[in-house]
């Protein structure tokens, strides 16, 4: 019998502890042989080299697409921004005592001042391809004054309403000062030395893992068209991306638009054949196509403009409640943008770039407050998701997305038409999207030395706590029907109680204090500094100026640092 093969086939009967000792006395090449025992991998075999871009984007940020499949994308993001520029109002006009007119009115509003945001954003301020929206963070501070006794006691609802109105546009107006100062001061660049891969870790995954109760339990609320959007859009943008028509893989590319058309014709089919009529109302309300009342209350024209609901009416307990939502809204802001320059294959933005874009982000707030949107902006992190879903980073298609939000939102009909998608529909794509974004956070761990147990005390105590610490606030407000914090200086409360409902603001404070605490002196290596210390100024890396230099040559007036 062959020598080799005979150590081949007995060694199985070997003892572990005795195989070295055993095979150092065997050729080499009958101890290769030997089932279980390999040859020592390679180290590029296990595991992959730090990259500082993403790869595998059909198109980064500076290069575009055909105009047809632009438009086309850029109209697929402005359909996925609709989500929450309806959410939020369908939620809050009526606490106000609101109509559907009203609601209307306040949808049209906010999607043209999305649109003036996106644009500023993308021209001036970071210049990622990212769509800013409505912002959740504000509804603590805004339920918080449409609770307030001087307005409850109004007996006239439409009254009521646009007092309300009024009094959220004089605190957003105040409350946008902090970014502005923040941003354009480069304050929030200072602040940003103190940031780390690792630091930066739980606040970007948290920016999509924290809106887990806008998924599957919106979802939830109407599994029969939810749960097959969900497959339809995973089946489109992933396990069939490969199919192409003339060139282009147009499932993956336009999964969203695909599989919406498909279930909201399927969701309007059974609310024609009358499968709702005797169901409970909160079904019916989530599931049929013709429950949101915006297109028979939509203008056929209606051009939004500032101060239309009246003169803003200030106080100084709405204003700082409100500074906690613009502190919140810069935090989480700041999460996304990290994410959204990855999913566009560029630099992390360096810190005047970020604290440059924080300053129009104010700009944006202030906006809000004086076309009065009932909410603040904040960088939209489904439309960050599709950057990932798509493939497609490029700036041009969000600024396409803008001017869809411009031109719908002044044709009434036709922007509530698409504004009627029931919420199940949006909610089952965050599903994706917002653990696509959550992913792009733990990547940046690549950058950063995870057999360290320092590296893991760190990452996972911000992560627990920036679920917990949310969910203890939200649990305790739904029973009690008033945050943990609970005193006679409204104020006070407010401005707790909207930071720490808030996930990525949770963890931010958690991570940047331990990490610049916790041994740091001797950990900068671990922490992912050498990496980090070259994106933190503009002439850092030579790529930054193709990335993120201002169009129409302006950098000659704000010279980049």
């Amino acid at each position: 019998m062959n020598k080799n093969k005979l150590h081949t086939t007995q060694c199985n009967f070997i003892p572990q502890l005795l195989r070295p000792v055993l095979f150092s006395l065997l050729p080499v090449s009958s101890t290769v042989l030997c089932k279980g025992i390999m040859a020592a991998p390679k180290p590029d075999e296990i595991s992959h080299p730090p990259m500082d871009q993403l790869q595998g984007l059909e198109y980064c940020i500076d290069s575009n697409p055909s105009w047809v499949e632009t438009i086309v994308l850029g109209f697929q993001h402005y359909i996925l921004s609709l989500g929450t520029a309806v959410m939020i109002p369908s939620f809050l006009v009526p606490l106000m005592g609101g109509t559907d007119d009203d609601k209307v009115r306040v949808v049209q509003t906010l999607l043209f001042v999305e649109g003036i945001n996106t644009l500023l954003q993308t021209l001036f301020g970071t210049r990622l391809p990212i769509v800013m929206g409505g912002s959740y963070a504000f509804m603590v501070p805004i339920i918080s004054i449409i609770h307030d006794s001087s307005l409850t006691r109004i007996e006239d609802p439409h009254l009521r309403f646009l007092n309300t109105m009024r009094a959220v546009q004089g605190a957003v107006i105040v409350a946008s000062s902090i970014q502005i100062i923040l941003g354009f001061s480069q304050l929030w660049a200072i602040c940003s030395r103190f940031f780390s891969p690792l630091g930066m870790v739980p606040v970007i995954a948290l920016v999509g893992f924290g809106l887990f109760d806008r998924g599957f339990p919106v979802v939830g609320h109407c599994v029969e068209i939810g749960v097959p959007m969900l497959i339809l859009f995973v089946a489109f943008s992933q396990y069939l991306k490969n199919f192409h028509a003339r060139q282009l893989p147009i499932l993956e590319r336009f999964a969203l638009l695909i599989s919406t058309t498909v279930i909201w014709a399927y969701a309007h089919l059974l609310t024609a054949s009358g499968a709702y009529k005797h169901r409970p109302e909160l079904t019916q309300h989530n599931c049929r196509t013709d429950r949101a009342n915006l297109i028979s209350s939509a203008p056929w024209i209606k051009i939004p403009y500032p101060l239309e609901w009246g003169a803003p009416t200030f106080d100084a307990g709405h204003a700082f409640g409100m500074m906690a939502a613009v502190l919140v809204s810069l935090i989480e802001s700041t999460g996304a943008y990290k994410a959204a320059s990855r999913l566009a294959s560029a630099t992390p933005p360096p810190a005047h770039v970020l604290s440059r874009g924080i300053g129009w982000q104010g700009i944006g707030i202030l906006l809000n407050g004086l076309f009065g949107t009932l909410t603040g902006s904040t960088v939209s992190v489904e439309n960050v998701g599709l950057l990932g879903s798509t493939r497609v980073g490029s700036r041009r298609v969000i600024q396409i997305s803008a001017g869809f939000m411009i031109f719908f939102s002044m044709l009434g009909k036709f922007g509530a038409l698409f504004a009627s998608i029931p919420f199940p529909i949006f909610a089952a794509v965050y599903c994706v999207l917002f653990g696509l974004v959550a992913s792009v956070g733990l990547s940046f761990l690549q950058f950063t030395n995870m057999n360290s147990m320092r590296n893991l005390f760190i990452t996972g105590v911000a992560l627990f706590l920036g679920f917990s610490v949310p969910e203890y606030f939200r649990e305790y407000t739904s029973k009690a029907l008033h945050g943990p914090t609970h005193t006679r200086a409204g104020w006070f409360d407010d401005f707790l109680n909207t930071i720490f409902f808030s996930s990525p603001t949770v963890a931010m404070m958690v991570a940047v204090f331990l990490d610049n605490t916790l041994d740091y002196k001797d950990s900068a290596k671990d922490r992912g500094m050498p990496w980090w210390a070259k994106f933190r100024t503009f002439n850092g890396d030579s790529r930054n100026e193709e990335f993120y230099t201002l169009p129409f040559n302006l950098n000659r007036f704000f010279p980049p640092r």
